[in-house]
Parts: structure tokens; sequence; C-alpha cells
């Protein structure tokens, strides 16, 4: 362990499942002081809740057993108008401080062109890019009040490059919060607020289980096909991104700011022919 987010303080948006909580397992390993996750379902943050405390014994004994160490759970939807702001306001409210955010939640329905609904891309442009948004300018202006650094990590998409057909809002929608990673990232460079965004491919999420069930017609073979398919022979997995991530946002990433950082075994542009 080399205790890169030692004594830091991270809210993750989508902290109760999938990616989210592998980053907010991946920090507690690191040395976080404290760890705030949000998520809409309450037994799935109690049982995300209790691996991020023995994450966090795993790492320093029982560092996760006295004041060192505490974890908070935020039951909140937001797609709910408000919602963000509360989930930094309690943060702040429980630690006194967010040193760190990283916003993994978000909207991956399907939907082309011709068959997007405006309250389909509403939702993706609100989940993917207003919530962000939100939850940056909270951290932000905590980070600014103190005159202390700060390190943000947005969860973006290989699909920003373009992507599917049937992606049509969730492209427009993550292409949108790349633009305002870059935008917020030199706004708040000489506040030594680092922010940055990781496009992540393919990856084996439980999530991503449903998404092909629902959209695609998955069986229960489905995993097994698609990673015979990728040049690695496997889907990306979310404790490798979660450690990409804690990099990014301790300070073994060095003045790193600004960047959008391709972090798949697919090259956007390169082709066999």
């Amino acid at each position: 362990m080399q205790q890169l987010m030692a004594g830091r303080i991270l809210l993750v948006t989508g902290g109760t499942q999938g990616l989210g909580r592998a980053v907010a397992e991946a920090a507690a390993r690191e040395g976080a002081a404290g760890v705030a996750i949000v998520g809409r379902s309450a037994e799935k943050a109690e049982t995300a809740l209790a691996a991020i405390r023995a994450a966090a014994l795993e790492a320093g004994g029982e560092r996760a057993q006295d004041a060192q160490f505490d974890a908070l759970a935020i039951i909140a939807d937001l797609s709910v108008p408000g919602e963000a702001e509360r989930a930094v306001a309690e943060t702040v409210g429980r630690f006194g401080r967010i040193d760190s955010l990283v916003n993994a939640a978000g909207a991956t329905s399907r939907g082309g062109l011709l068959d997007t609904t405006r309250e389909l891309l509403e939702e993706h442009l609100n989940l993917n890019v207003v919530v962000p948004f939100m939850t940056m300018q909270g951290a932000v202006a905590d980070m600014t009040r103190r005159g202390a650094p700060g390190t943000i990590l947005n969860v973006i998409s290989m699909s920003m490059h373009g992507g599917q057909p049937y992606l049509a809002p969730y492209v427009a929608s993550k292409a949108g919060l790349a633009g305002l990673t870059r935008n917020v990232a030199y706004a708040h460079r000489f506040d030594r607020i680092r922010i940055n965004g990781l496009n992540i491919g393919w990856t084996a999420t439980p999530g991503e289980a449903v998404t092909q069930r629902t959209f695609h017609g998955a069986d229960d073979g489905w995993l097994e096909r698609a990673s015979a398919e990728q040049p690695m022979g496997r889907l990306g997995q979310p404790d490798e991104i979660a450690d990409a991530i804690v990099f990014l946002l301790s300070d073994r990433s060095g003045v790193v700011t600004g960047s959008i950082i391709d972090w798949d075994q697919n090259v956007p542009g390169a082709y066999d022919q």
C-alpha cells in the first residue's frame, strides 16, 4: 500500500455499486481518512459501507476501528434537483471538508437520433452533465473557501469520441462532460484544484450485465463471449479502473489537470485496413 489518499476526504457519486464502490474501497485501502458514497439503494449502501470499512482495516489495521477513519452513505436520487447539492453539503457537514471528488454516477440507456425522446435526452444530460456540474460546484466552493488544493475525477466514456448509433443521448452527454471537465480545470488551475476525466471502455460490472440483458437480450454466457472478442481477452475490471482513478486523485499524478485520458484496449481512429 502506498497510502496515495492518506488523510483525505473523498466523495463518490454512484459509490454504492460497480466502479464507484471499487473507487471508494481503493481509496480506503490507500489511507483515506473519510469516504462518502452516494446511491439510491439503502441495502446496497450498507453492503458497500461494510466493504469500504473492511478495505480500510485491510490496509491500516486498527485505523478503521478508531476516529482516524469514517465512512458515510448518502441515500439520494441524483436525478432529483437539489440532491447533488445535498450530497456535497452532507459530506462537508460530516467531515468538515472535501479533498477529492469522483463523479461515477450516470445514465446509460439506449437511444438513437430518431427514436430518442426529449425526456430520455434530458435524463442523460441531467445525470451525466448537470449532476457533475453541481457536485463540482459544491466541492470547488469548499476548496476555494478554505484556500486548499483538491482533486476531481469525472468518469466519462470512450463513447464520447463518437460512440455507437444507439447511444446518441449518452454520447452527447459524455462529450459535454468532457468539455465541462476541461473548462473547470482551466478555470481553477491557479486554485491548485486538479480536474481530470477518464474515458473508460467496456467494463465488467453488475450494471453492465443488467444493461446487456435489458437492451441486447443477452444470456448468462454474454460475458465470456464478449471477453473472447477483446484484444486482451477480457473486459476492463472495476478494481483496475479504480486504481487508475485513485492515482489521478493523488499527488503521485503530479501537476496533471484538464486531461481526458482514454482507458481502454481499443484505439480510437485506428483501423486494420
